[in-house]
């Protein structure tokens, strides 16, 4: 049976909004993780068979297929295409399942799976702004409507009604988001991501983390709808940053003198009801480890994006696993949530915990617009 592998994944470091990298073009943003990738891999980069980025919001600076003009800025052959995905949030996460199937359909050996965001540069919901000025419930249309009716479906409504739905209290939240952090803060202090970082415009950390933040500063904040449990604090920042990693192939392997750092061991990608929109995690979860053979015991580190603060709780309290396990250097809520970027970024930093720990199993996954997740199980090598 063919077998696709991990030999390398970098990553910018996570820009806060306003921060030190949104004067970045994201084209060069996106570049810089490739660049990384070549060189910390030591390929031949002519010998890459295609570069899949996921990126949300492709428009302006965004637009015009930025796989293919992001290896180009990098300085990288012409004769290696690329294509940009969007699965929302999770658009990263499955470029890494599109470059892994590449592989493991015997027809491709070495691709690479990218993504990128400056939301400084281009604001979330930037490629929704046209269909709203003509008229249109944009994304929308009659059919989608007659179905699920003319109600709120946006990440903040879903949100608060999984706390509804999970009985989560704002005190709850704010204790999760502290803990991110704090956890983060600590990561960070113990120089956890220097590996992983490919330091650009003078930033060599991630700017999110706030260590002097308290529960107190959390609970004077305004929920974002009256009457409601979401905060900024327990949110997701907004951010700027990319991330790549390079799948092999045993030939590649072979052939490029490579190091395969971790094997692919299953990819799942499920939907959910799209209203809830941030709930799919839960049974994709329940899915990629029945078919991966794998209980959530075995898995030694969980990265499960922290869109809200009640995607990871919610999903803690129906798959049971270990909260110590999971997230443990902090998530979006502290270092930031570069959409597009997002789903590189967490498998960079899953690969390098597991190898900073001698932990075996990885489990990835993230909600995703439109109430979907994927979920990617990884064995470090």
């Amino acid at each position: 049976m063919a077998e696709a592998y991990i030999v390398g994944a970098v990553r910018s470091p996570i820009g806060k909004k306003k921060g030190g990298l949104s004067g970045v073009h994201p084209t060069d943003l996106a570049a810089h993780s490739l660049k990384a990738l070549v060189e910390r891999t030591g390929i031949d980069p002519a010998a890459v068979d295609d570069v899949i980025m996921g990126c949300v919001s492709q428009v302006g600076p965004q637009s015009m297929d930025i796989a293919r003009n992001a290896w180009l800025s990098a300085g990288l052959p012409e004769t290696v295409p690329g294509v940009s995905i969007d699965r929302q949030c999770g658009s990263s996460q499955q470029a890494l399942h599109f470059a892994a199937q590449g592989v493991l359909s015997g027809t491709q050996d070495l691709v690479v799976a990218a993504g990128v965001e400056s939301m400084s540069i281009v604001p979330i919901g930037a490629s929704v702004s046209l269909g709203v000025e003509k008229g249109m419930p944009f994304p929308f249309g009659e059919g989608w409507l007659a179905r699920y009716g003319m109600q709120e479906i946006s990440q903040f409504n879903g949100a608060e009604l999984m706390c509804e739905k999970w009985d989560l209290s704002r005190e709850e939240l704010e204790e999760y988001a502290l803990e991110s952090h704090q956890r983060a803060a600590k990561a960070i202090a113990d120089g956890r991501f220097k590996d992983q970082i490919a330091p650009l415009a003078g930033v060599e950390d991630d700017e999110g983390p706030r260590p002097d933040t308290t529960l107190e500063k959390m609970a004077s904040l305004k929920t974002l709808r009256e009457g409601g449990r979401i905060t900024a604090a327990t949110s997701s920042q907004i951010s700027d940053g990319s991330g790549a990693v390079l799948v092999a192939s045993e030939r590649a392997v072979r052939e490029h003198n490579l190091t395969p750092r971790a094997r692919i061991v299953t990819l799942t990608v499920l939907g959910d009801d799209p209203v809830y929109m941030l709930t799919a995690p839960i049974p994709a979860t329940r899915r990629a480890l029945e078919r991966a053979g794998l209980s959530i015991d075995d898995i030694d580190v969980v990265e499960i994006n922290e869109a809200f603060a009640p995607v990871p709780l919610a999903w803690l309290k129906e798959i049971g696993a270990d909260p110590a396990k999971t997230n443990p250097n902090g998530g979006a809520i502290a270092l930031g949530h570069p959409l597009g970027g997002t789903g590189a970024i967490l498998m960079t930093k899953l690969l390098h915990e597991l190898e900073r720990t001698g932990g075996r199993y990885g489990l990835q996954t993230m909600c995703e617009g439109g109430g979907q997740a994927n979920v990617t199980i990884i064995e470090r090598l």
